[in-house]
């Protein structure tokens, strides 16, 4: 009213005055009266994975806009392109699921004539969310899948900081989606979207194959939470591969490459690219498989057929092997000669113990993890076989190649056979007449032979040990004596025990025996006979050696003490105690590197919990059987 006074409108010394001409603010001209009065909209969108509490989907907003207003112009107010608005029909009710999508013809429409008023809600869904929810019949229903996130990671950029966003997804949302929306928030040119890919990021750190812009995550195999890679490049088509490579199985000194390839190429096309790649050349190559030790394992010998036909997928590793394949049905194995070492003898000091054995084992690399005891191998060379060729077959080709120093072989069965396991032997070989097939050898096979100073013919139940007696009063053994056990009646304590003290023409009580484990330097007492057993239990029929926690097999060390003339029950040597003390440096050495893992591992472990939790793991204990 123009009647009051200032004092009695309360305006006091030093107040700011609001004046408005009515028309129009900042030279912009407003529009008044009735049919252009404000309105109060509630605005909701999808929550970021950082926004809203625990459970809360959407997070909501105020926005005034006039009656008059077109929903063509709030649309772009408040919709990115590509994005939908969404009314609630039912009014102030906003828990009715009523919603209704503004269609094309509505743009043209006013806010009052679409039927929005103060208190209003409207829905704002860009195209990445609408795939979060279900709009069908008009209806918002709740989410078709619970809504989580996934960590992008951008290695398109310049400088050395990586950044990385969380973006949120379903299982159903589609990885194009998923790549533009990490691209508008970590605010890099539209245009990087046409030449760039996703690829998941393993524990290690390892970028794994890309993943095809048209798979869901569910169809990409990814957990909540996984960390994927933004990179240069586009995502493999599906009908495409995407290969890893390396040259040689030892990667220390061939990095490991990647290629993509038709599914629909052959395994020579395949190589030829590889070999371009590399900067290679000629016809002396040929491709494996890796195995899951990570070394050349399985080789692909059928070059004509095709990727698809092999049933090599996405993300495989092949190994560029030298040489070329052999002929169908023969087999190429590389051949080593077994030489046994001149052990120590009676009467050296501690000191020289510690410095040959240290020379021993720096001359053959010894890790703590454990090397072969007193043995070494020398390459003699590879020989190609056919598979249905006999072992006393390949005894003779091997016979052919130069070799260490050795008696000479006069016959094949002066010969003993081995499969190569861990640089070391591993199964024996018998049975000269049999057949190589029937071995079931593997394509990456290697052989040892050792020479030997007589024939032997050993039969199906024979087991061989190497059987070495202790030296009294001193921590060392006597030169490893090679022992035939006939098991074809019983593989027991006591059997064993009657054999090795025959032996050595003592009296079975007065032997202690140990079995010995070389890739842990320890030796297991062999567990004595003279327990006083009951007549009833007496019956019942005794474990077997080839069993838990002994299980002897061919080639294994069994340690013997004479008691008449040495007590000691310690069946450790010098060898064994620096073994230890390596073994120990390399776990100390591990768990420093563990706890590391485990701080970067913490920043993650919150976002976990609301994952679901699986059962706790129970133990399980599994008998099995004994088949020779």
């Amino acid at each position: 009213g123009d009647e009051l006074t200032l004092d009695g409108i309360g305006l006091a010394d030093g107040a700011d005055i609001f004046v408005w001409n009515g028309k129009e603010v900042g030279g912009t001209k407003v529009m008044t009266g009735p049919d252009h009065e404000p309105v109060v909209i509630n605005v909701l969108h999808l929550a970021e994975y950082n926004e809203g509490g625990k459970g809360q989907h959407f997070m909501e907003s105020q926005h005034v806009f006039s009656c008059s207003t077109k929903v063509g112009d709030v649309h772009k107010a408040l919709a990115p392109s590509g994005g939908i608005i969404l009314k609630n029909g039912s009014g102030l009710d906003k828990e009715a699921k009523n919603w209704e999508v503004f269609l094309e013809e509505d743009m043209k429409e006013t806010v009052r004539s679409v039927g929005l008023m103060d208190g209003s809600s409207v829905l704002i869904l860009d195209s990445h969310d609408q795939s979060f929810v279900n709009v069908s019949s008009g209806n918002l229903t709740a989410f078709t899948y619970d809504i989580s996130w996934l960590q992008v990671k951008n290695f398109c950029g310049t400088d050395d900081e990586e950044k990385h966003v969380k973006i949120t997804a379903t299982i159903e949302t589609v990885m194009s989606d998923i790549k533009r929306k990490a691209i508008q928030e970590l605010q890099l040119e539209e245009e990087l979207g046409s030449d760039s890919c996703l690829r998941p990021i393993s524990g290690n750190g390892k970028l794994l194959s890309p993943v095809p812009e048209d798979y869901t995550v569910k169809e990409a195999e990814l957990k909540m939470g996984s960390l994927l890679g933004l990179c240069h490049g586009k995502a493999p088509t599906s009908t495409q591969l995407f290969l890893y490579f390396i040259v040689g199985s030892d990667q220390n000194t061939s990095p490991e490459m990647e290629i993509v390839v038709e599914e629909t190429a052959s395994v020579k096309e395949c190589l030829n690219l590889m070999l371009e790649k590399s900067g290679l050349s000629g016809d002396n190559w040929h491709l494996r498989r890796i195995d899951w030790c990570y070394e050349a394992g399985e080789a692909l010998s059928q070059e004509n057929a095709t990727l698809k036909e092999l049933n090599v997928c996405r993300g495989d590793t092949l190994v560029i092997t030298e040489g070329k394949l052999p002929p169908k049905g023969f087999l190429k194995i590389p051949i080593w000669w077994l030489k046994s070492w001149s052990h120590k003898k009676p009467g050296g000091n501690a000191q020289d113990q510690v410095n040959g054995v240290t020379c021993q084992m720096e001359a053959l690399q010894v890790s703590p993890s454990g090397g072969e005891l007193y043995t070494d191998l020398c390459y003699a060379g590879t020989i190609e076989i056919a598979g249905e060729a006999s072992l006393e077959d390949l005894k003779m080709q091997a016979m052919t190649l130069p070799c260490c120093p050795e008696p000479i072989v006069p016959l094949p069965s002066f010969l003993r056979a081995w499969t190569v396991d861990s640089k070391r032997p591993g199964k024996l070989l018998r049975n000269n007449k049999q057949q190589l097939d029937a071995y079931k050898l593997g394509a990456k096979v290697e052989i040892c032979l050792e020479a030997l100073q007589k024939e032997e013919h050993l039969g199906t139940h024979d087991m061989l040990l190497r059987v070495r007696m202790g030296i009294p009063g001193e921590r060392d053994y006597y030169s490893s004596v090679d022992l035939v056990w006939d098991i074809s009646k019983e593989c027991t304590t006591w059997a064993l025990r009657q054999r090795v003290a025959s032996h050595f023409c003592l009296p079975v009580d007065k032997i202690e025996m140990a079995k010995y484990f070389p890739d842990r330097f320890e030796w297991l007492p062999v567990s004595s006979w003279t327990q006083q057993v009951s007549k009833r239990k007496r019956k019942k029929k005794q474990e077997s050696l080839q069993s838990a926690p002994y299980h002897l097999k061919d080639g294994d060390i069994i340690g013997v003490k004479n008691l008449l003339l040495d007590d000691t029950k310690d069946f450790s040597t010098v060898r064994d105690d620096i073994g230890k003390a390596k073994q120990r440096q390399l776990a100390l050495g591990k768990k420093t590197s563990q706890q590391a893992d485990r701080l970067q591992d913490r920043v993650f472990s919150e976002e976990k919990l609301n994952m679901k939790h699986r059962k706790p793991e129970v133990a399980l204990s599994i008998n099995v059987g004994v088949f020779r």
